[in-house]
């Protein structure tokens, strides 16, 4: 596999559809900056297919997963936070954490 097709997740994060993405959003450590600038990024988005709350989580929860091992524990949780961070700039109610089995 070559590492162009190994890298599309980074493609995705940079040049995604969806969202513009401030520079090094996902590298900060304060969820709350996390938050607004993604919330910053999608209410300005004129591309995506949702509401800006959706794309924001969504893109959010696509850089977690896809980071998975390789992401710091430290960062990891900061960025947990920042979902929770990024409820309260959109004014969402929290959703109940599902636990798995």
């Amino acid at each position: 596999m070559s590492a162009q097709q190994k890298k599309w997740s980074a493609a995705v994060t940079h040049g995604s559809d969806a969202l513009d993405l401030e520079n090094g959003v996902f590298k900060l450590t304060d969820a709350h900056q996390i938050a607004l600038s993604l919330k910053r990024s999608a209410v300005s988005s004129r591309r995506r297919k949702g509401t800006p709350f959706q794309s924001a989580m969504s893109m959010l929860n696509f850089y977690i997963n896809r980071a998975g091992s390789t992401l710091p524990a430290r960062q990891k949780h900061i960025l947990t936070h920042a979902k929770e961070e990024l409820r309260a700039v959109f004014r969402e109610p929290a959703r109940p954490v599902s636990r798995r089995k």
